[in-house]
């Protein structure tokens, strides 16, 4: 009998703090888009001209400092750092949506495109959030098809800043949505489960698979919705 309690008390705990991770892990996610949102305002004022001199050189600059965030980020995610590192990376990545957002603001039904790409993207993650939270279905299995997913992705990213294929970019483009999304629905179960406990990690992890996200739905809507002049 009193095994069966202990039993239960320590289940009750454990969910308990999976709980806890989620709702810190959301709350850091929300806080977030407000560096984001604000670095987006500035890129999409700012004049990226000198990335056109060498661009395969900034794309690559670009891609290790994006790392480098990460990284300090993860070092840091025991510690208070770990937020204003989160809120520094946001930012930073908010300032790269510049040159996207100015081409598509650029079309006549820009605009919409955007706001278009920012609804459907609150969708599939409130979905696969759901998803998530409410499935008893293990979902382990996805971690091996998610890394190999990613090593195939950033190969293939890294291809074609050298080779500037459109119809490669566009299926990139749909597989970085598709990826992203299954990389939000693992995530949120692996914290249900108990498997991850940090919420700074977690956040970083959807953060950065909201954004692929948006940036994906937003390329593919330009591509084959936008109205050109």
């Amino acid at each position: 009998m009193q095994q069966n309690f202990q039993t239960t008390y320590r289940t009750s705990t454990e969910v308990g703090a999976s709980h806890k991770v989620l709702r810190n892990t959301y709350a850091l996610l929300a806080l977030s888009m407000i560096p984001t949102i604000i670095g987006a305002v500035i890129g999409t004022n700012m004049n990226f001209a000198f990335m056109a001199g060498s661009p395969i050189m900034s794309s690559l600059i670009m891609i290790a400092m994006l790392y480098g965030l990460f990284f300090a980020v993860e070092k840091n995610r025991d510690s208070s750092m770990g937020v204003v590192l989160m809120m520094v990376l946001t930012l930073f990545m908010g300032v790269l949506l510049g040159p996207l957002l100015q081409v598509a603001l650029s079309l006549k039904n820009g605009a919409q495109l955007v706001m278009v790409a920012g609804g459907a993207t609150s969708v599939v993650f409130f979905v696969m959030a759901g998803i998530a939270t409410t499935t008893k279905r293990d979902l382990s299995g996805l971690s091996r098809f998610l890394t190999v997913g990613a090593v195939v992705l950033m190969v293939a990213m890294i291809a074609n800043i050298f080779l500037r294929i459109p119809a490669m970019q566009l299926t990139i483009s749909a597989a970085f949505a598709l990826f992203s999304s299954l990389m939000i629905l693992w995530q949120v179960k692996s914290i249900v489960d108990g498997g991850e406990t940090n919420y700074i990690s977690a956040a970083l992890t959807i953060y950065i698979s909201i954004y692929n996200l948006f940036t994906s739905l937003l390329q593919l809507l330009m591509a084959f919705g936008g109205q050109r002049d």
